[in-house]
């Protein structure tokens, strides 16, 4: 008899929890990952909405009758375009892409277009992801934008480095947009890892933005490489936030909304150390740079705000219940506020009037400043048990080490010293002996060196 009337204060408490837990997720916006996190400083953001203007320049048939530029145009000099390719040009292997020498920053730019929704060829590379499928520098990727990536390279690596040995103080820009941004994301790996074949440049002078990109590398390597590549979100945006396959994100696309409703409910109830502890769970890649426009319970934009940081835990783990969770994908919508977030801080340093001297040393200490959070990020790392993470060393960067070793020296006298100083790991040597097949076992290699 206890037992029976036990039973409407079970359900009535069962109600309760999924009231509170509903109650919670349409007051949670995408303002509480970021509110502990640094303010981002005009120096360091400058580049993103000159760079989402290049990305919505690849869509053009013709830069000199544009038919599609945002107002104020694209601020690019039609005559500096490099190489264009579409897709027919890239065989549907990679997103149409194009090749830009700005000699007003300096930089030489690969931008990388984002997901056409009438090109099965970009589903394709979307698409051909399964799970702890594709290894890469000790993490799991995204196997179809790992080949998209590779491909890229193999393709463009010697137009790069004609450029680069052309003009040897510019510094080389990866940038792309959702599709786009995942490819660039792991096309800079690639060109970090093969930087013999662009003439041995340092690593301080590549960089990626991944602007709005999908999960596509393993946590060890979204924070390991967050020097290098830094992701640009804006406000609720889905994507870098979906979890679930994205086969099963655009199979549900007229019914996206239930769907982001699963995945919330399955995050919400998976526990956080299980989610850090999963190698083969994918991030958002690199540095982030959140902009906030609204607030909870508010109608309306407000001036943006953009906060950075090196997340590791807390790494845009939550779906945000908004309306406004696909619209903030749109590039068109991102280099707007973008733009509003850098006339802000312009105007707050101009009304400080800070001389230029003391400019060049707050840039410095920015570097610095990012330098030790990358460091304390992998720490972190380190301390949560993340598969393959390792601290930086203490007494240098990696490619300043590089370059106080390999200066000098011929291409083939770096290459035998690397392959003499290198030693093999015990992960490198299991995974040289056993690989993953289609179900996610480990299975001895058939044919062994």
């Amino acid at each position: 008899m206890s037992i029976v009337c036990c039973c409407p204060i079970l359900e009535c408490v069962y109600c309760l929890a999924c009231a509170r837990w509903v109650w919670q997720k349409c007051l949670y916006t995408a303002g509480h990952e970021s509110e502990h996190w640094g303010l981002a400083t005009a120096e360091e953001f400058e580049a993103v909405p000159r760079l989402c203007r290049l990305i919505l320049s690849v869509y053009e048939d013709d830069l000199h009758n544009p038919l599609w530029a945002p107002p104020g145009g694209y601020g690019i000099e039609p005559d500096w375009v490099i190489l264009r390719k579409n897709d027919q040009e890239t065989q549907g292997r990679a997103p149409p892409y194009m090749i830009y020498l700005d000699h007003d920053h300096a930089d030489i730019v690969l931008a990388v277009r984002g997901l056409n929704l009438a090109k099965e060829s970009d589903y394709a590379v979307l698409l051909d992801n399964k799970l702890g499928q594709a290894k890469f520098d000790g993490g799991y990727v995204h196997n179809g934008l790992l080949k998209a990536a590779g491909w890229v390279f193999d393709a463009e690596c010697e137009v790069l480095r004609e450029l680069l040995e052309k003009n040897p103080s510019y510094t080389l820009t990866f940038a792309g947009h959702s599709l786009g941004a995942g490819v660039v994301a792991l096309l800079v790996m690639v060109a970090v890892k093969n930087r013999g074949k662009l003439g041995f440049m340092e690593r301080k002078r590549i960089r990626c933005y991944a602007i709005a990109p999908a999960r596509c590398m393993s946590l060890n390597l979204a924070v390991r490489y967050a020097d290098v590549i830094n992701s640009v979100v804006l406000q609720d945006d889905f994507l870098p936030r979906t979890t679930t396959a994205l086969e099963d994100v655009f199979k549900s696309l007229f019914c996206l909304p239930c769907l982001l409703c699963l995945i919330c409910l399955k995050d919400t109830c998976t526990v956080e150390e299980k989610m850090l502890k999963d190698p083969r769970r994918l991030y958002a890649p690199g540095r982030l740079y959140h902009i906030v426009e609204r607030k909870p319970c508010r109608i309306g934009r407000y001036p943006p705000v953009v906060r950075t940081a090196v997340p590791v835990d807390g790494r845009f783990e939550h779906i945000v219940l908004s309306c406004n969770a696909t619209s903030d994908h749109a590039i068109i919508w991102i280099e707007r506020e973008s733009q509003r977030a850098l006339d802000l801080m312009l105007e707050k340093d101009g009304m400080m009037q800070i001389p230029a001297k003391q400019k060049m040393e707050r840039q410095e200490s920015l570097a610095r400043e990012h330098s030790e959070e990358h460091k304390a990020a992998m720490r972190r790392a380190v301390a949560l048990d993340i598969p393959q993470a390792y601290t930086p060393l203490s007494y240098g960067t990696f490619h300043e080490m590089e370059e106080a070793e390999f200066s000098g020296r011929s291409s083939e006298e770096v290459t035998e010293l690397s392959s003499r100083k290198r030693r093999e790991s015990w992960d490198e040597f299991v995974e040289r002996l056993f690989e993953v097949d289609e179900s996610g076992h480990m299975v001895f290699k058939k044919s062994v060196s």
